[in-house]
């Protein structure tokens, strides 16, 4: 086994094991450090997390589990290097850095983990509508200059607000509970709504309206769909145009389901109050997003599921994915093995071997 980073805990940088290993796993994405030393009893593990240099085509050759999460690219290209990979663990729910069409037709099971992170990014989602109706980016950022700005910082109750909810499925349905315990008035939007989801939404107290109506009608507008076809720039410059003068647009989605140049100019006019962005068109160390020259936008990065809770769980889920892969791949390996002997015709020696003739029965 061979970690190919120095992990946070006391795992050596480089690690061997002359055991036998059930899977070559490459872990390609940040894991919880108790999931990879539950791996690293049973497996041949390599982690490639915090180090963007790191040579993954080289890396998955011979890997039959690939764990990873957004931050990954996972193309057609990577996938031809890995010609023994069996598993995808994507640890998280979001798909769109993955070729998935290309991993149905290489037969590869794909696993993913969405109900973990689904709490947190609710949570999150009612912080950043806290935050941006109590001004408090700009309070601390006053107070740390010397500014007592009491008078200037009056902000809105979240109560007897209405919510607006873009995409009202695990993590949107969730936080609409979360609104409605503090007095907003939830409503969504879905792509699927059937009668018995409607009406589970109902018994959660959200509203079920259409896309135009839940935008109009909204005082804050959170997005939570995935990123695909149907939903890049969905929240574009019309779309905003439909959003109430003075509200807000929290997204924890995906940066492409936000037109960000549509935003800025909605801010930037006053049309909109404030913005909150946890994903961002550009990720990654050393992006500057042009929404950072307003004051009215709060922006975080990508860290809706960060909490040590969440992290746990998912890395648990990864171990118990993996665990079972082994278990059902050992159990069909066995039943193939019976099969191929049963059906093996039996050879009996007749009265013709005398002359050096087999008989099958």
């Amino acid at each position: 086994m061979r970690l190919a980073h120095k992990p946070k805990s006391k795992l050596p940088p480089h690690y061997k094991n002359s055991d036998i290993k059930h899977m070559k796993i490459l872990v390609a994405s940040h894991l919880e450090q108790s999931a990879i030393r539950q791996l690293l009893q049973r497996h041949d593990v390599i982690c490639t997390f915090d180090q963007p240099t790191a040579d993954l085509p080289s890396l998955v050759r011979d890997r039959e589990v690939l764990v990873f999460r957004s931050g990954v690219e996972i193309t057609q290209a990577l996938l031809d290097c890995a010609t023994d990979l069996k598993l995808l663990v994507r640890a998280g729910c979001g798909l769109d850095n993955l070729d998935c069409e290309y991993v149905r037709k290489r037969g590869i099971v794909l696993r993913r983990i969405p109900e973990p992170a689904a709490q947190a990014v609710a949570e999150m989602a009612l912080a950043l509508m806290f935050a941006l109706a109590r001004n408090i980016r700009q309070a601390d950022a006053m107070l740390r200059r010397g500014q007592w700005a009491k008078d200037t910082l009056e902000g809105h109750l979240l109560a007897g607000k209405v919510l607006g909810i873009v995409g009202a499925g695990n993590i949107g349905s969730r936080l609409g509970v979360l609104a409605s315990s503090v007095g907003m008035e939830p409503m969504g939007c879905i792509t699927d709504s059937t009668p018995a989801v409607v009406q589970t939404l109902r018994d959660k107290g959200i509203t079920v309206a259409a896309f135009r109506t839940v935008l109009s009608a909204a005082d804050f507008v959170s997005v939570h769909v995935p990123l695909n076809d149907s939903t890049r720039n969905l929240i574009n410059g019309r779309a905003l145009s439909l959003m109430k003068k003075g509200s807000y647009l929290i997204n924890l989605a995906r940066g492409g389901v936000v037109d960000e140049t549509a935003l800025y100019a909605a801010l930037a006019t006053g049309r909109l109050c404030g913005a909150a962005l946890d994903v961002h068109q550009h990720e990654g160390q050393g992006q500057i997003s042009p929404l950072a020259q307003l004051p009215n936008v709060v922006l975080t990065p990508h860290i809706g599921a960060s909490t040590v809770e969440t992290q746990q769980q998912i890395g648990a889920r990864v171990v118990e994915i993996v665990e079972a892969f082994v278990q059902q791949s050992e159990q069909q390996s066995v039943h193939q093995t019976m099969t191929a002997a049963r059906c093996e015709p039996d050879i009996r020696v007749t009265a013709g071997a005398l002359s050096n003739e087999m008989v099958r029965i």
